[in-house]
């Protein structure tokens, strides 16, 4: 089944962060950068542990309150916009660490993903995304009635994607997909991934610590240390940089995921 998400006819910035600051008490996490993600594509975002990759995306949803500058969807400022109304104008944050409804079948989670939407969408339309998103992960079509907090670590994380996409998001931001799973596991996320990107255009901001994988999927890439930007590039220029490869690429090197910066 393709679904068609709304395109504008031309590729346009969609998502621009403007001398963004982010600081937790004293300590300054994001130290006044700025980015730009053009709409339909994967931009990753690499980094060692504190970097300030997940403060990124916690700041684009409206998670953490930001000192400083802009972050601009089609133009419009979302620090103007309460947290909750951002999913329905079409920003879709998948955690690290899933976060799934434990106490809720399978179902019911992708269901919920569809809240922010209702009023905009038939229940037809709310249908065949809910049907898609069972194409993209038979698995989760298989445990439709089981309980979220039974899955596995793998199954879950298929299903908190899952759920972001039944809010048929402008962006989603996904932080840390590929953590903790089994490399088989790992294999079929960024089949997903690279599934939803091509097939449907969904624009794309990967926080990854498998820096081989994401910019194996990525068209751009930006490396964050200590809160600001140290290098941003095409995908295909930082697999080819050597200052990239001797950090992140060197022998399958994984990237540390342990921090909350």
């Amino acid at each position: 089944m393709r679904l068609t998400w709304e395109r504008r006819s031309n590729i346009a910035t969609l998502l621009a962060v403007e001398n963004l600051t982010v600081a937790y008490g004293a300590v300054g996490a994001l130290k006044g950068i700025s980015l730009e993600i053009q709409e339909g594509n994967v931009v990753a975002v690499l980094g060692a542990n504190g970097a300030g990759k997940t403060t990124l995306l916690k700041a684009i949803s409206g998670l953490v309150p930001i000192k400083g500058g802009k972050i601009l969807l089609n133009g419009e400022d979302l620090s103007l916009h309460q947290a909750y109304m951002l999913a329905s104008m079409g920003v879709v944050h998948v955690p690290e660490g899933r976060h799934v409804f434990a106490t809720l079948s399978v179902e019911e989670n992708l269901k919920l993903g569809s809240y922010g939407i209702r009023k905009t969408t038939s229940p037809q339309d709310l249908q065949k995304t809910l049907s898609w998103v069972f194409e993209l992960f038979p698995l989760l079509a298989e445990r439709r009635k089981q309980l979220a907090g039974t899955l596995s670590g793998g199954e879950q994380q298929m299903l908190a994607i899952g759920r972001g996409l039944v809010a048929r998001p402008k962006i989603m931001l996904l932080d840390e997909p590929s953590l903790g799973l089994a490399p088989i596991l790992v294999q079929e996320i960024f089949r997903v991934i690279r599934q939803i990107h091509e097939e449907e255009g969904v624009t794309i901001l990967l926080v990854e610590q498998n820096a081989r994988k994401a910019l194996g999927i990525a068209n751009y890439g930006y490396i964050l240390e200590v809160g600001n930007i140290a290098i941003q590039d095409t995908a295909a220029a930082l697999r080819e940089n050597e200052q990239v490869r001797a950090a992140y690429l060197g022998g399958g090197h994984m990237l540390a995921a342990t921090g909350h910066y």
